[in-house]
């Protein structure tokens, strides 16, 4: 692991003594800091899990088009289900990519704030039950190791571990299933498009040996490469928010893989409930010194209601379920 370009942190380290544990929360806090991105071993997820998911990711991708079109997002308010190739949007331009999207199973919700259209049930492919097994035990183990992460990155900043723990009762977290198809393109072409999270932070599983992830580093795009059986990690902007800047939600990009080859990523992204509001934690003086305040970018403003930041980016990303079953709210400002 010398060559890669982010830092690697060992989750276990948390349960081999209080020294081990008060320097991983160094290490985590100054990884997220620094650069906003990281690489986390030592998770405890068994090999065979990891295995179990890359195979259920490929037996969907493989159904014929009739299977995955029959729970495409289009039929979902929700913004859940299959997004055919070319079907979402970052900065306004395709990404290519198809992909499923997994929510937090729920009834829907009539009335209340508009982000409460997020709310309901998932879709998921008839001819192959048993990927909503495999996803919904990745989503409980990552649920956990993200709760880890975040009282961690509490407690190395002054705060008390459970600072965040009261938003996060009800997380409204989202897993992606998603495939990049190979191009035949002379020049890279966007898988997706270069773009922070909006949730809080990310934990993403790439197969093996399949590159194309970048960060943006000082100015300059640096690969990410996938490590067996370890995540890439890295916050989003609720997390740049709740700490005045000094974590930083960093830009990051997926280049198309080249025709043959194509690359399965599954990124969980670690949401509060869509009504929390992210308390700000109190920096000591000697990090507020170092907080440089929240990123400013007129065209995508950071929300404090965590809800009002998926449904932005959800309204964006996928046009075309936006005007089939929010047309009223792009009439109105969402930014």
């Amino acid at each position: 692991m010398a060559d890669l370009n982010l830092p690697v942190l060992d989750l276990s380290r948390l349960d081999q003594g209080p020294e081990a544990a008060a320097q991983f929360r160094d290490d985590l806090a100054a990884a997220a800091h620094d650069v906003g991105f990281f690489y986390l071993v030592g998770t405890g997820i068994e090999p065979e899990l990891f295995r179990r998911l890359q195979r259920a990711a490929r037996d969907f991708f493989a159904l014929p088009d009739e299977e995955k079109l029959a729970i495409e997002n289009v039929h979902s308010p929700h913004f859940r289900g299959y997004t055919r190739i070319g079907g979402e949007l970052t900065q306004g331009k395709v990404d290519w990519r198809e992909q499923i999207d997994i929510g937090p199973e729920r009834e829907p919700v009539e009335g209340g704030p508009a982000f409460n259209r997020l709310i309901g049930p998932n879709l998921w492919p008839a001819a192959q039950p048993e990927l909503r097994e495999v996803a919904e035990s990745w989503r409980e183990h990552l649920t956990g190791i993200s709760r880890r992460l975040l009282r961690s990155w509490a407690e190395a900043l002054g705060a008390e571990s459970t600072h965040f723990d009261a938003d996060f009762g009800d997380p409204a977290s989202l897993l992606k299933i998603v495939r990049y198809p190979g191009t035949d393109a002379p020049e890279p072409q966007q898988g997706v498009g270069a773009h922070k999270d909006s949730g809080v932070l990310t934990l993403l599983w790439v197969e093996p040996g399949k590159g194309g992830l970048q960060v943006e580093r000082d100015g300059a795009w640096v690969d990410a490469p996938p490590v067996d059986d370890a995540f890439i990690v890295n916050i989003g902007e609720m997390l740049e928010y709740a700490t005045g800047g000094y974590l930083k939600a960093t830009n990051h990009r997926v280049i198309s893989p080249k025709a043959p080859e194509d690359r399965i990523s599954v990124p969980f992204f670690f949401a509060p409930a869509l009504d929390a509001k992210l308390p700000l934690i109190e920096l000591p003086e000697h990090l507020r010194a170092e907080a440089t305040g929240v990123s400013g970018d007129p065209s995508n403003p950071i929300h404090s209601l965590y809800g009002e930041n998926a449904l932005k980016s959800r309204l964006r990303a996928h046009p075309d379920v936006s005007e089939i079953h929010h047309a009223d709210l792009l009439a109105a400002p969402t930014a």
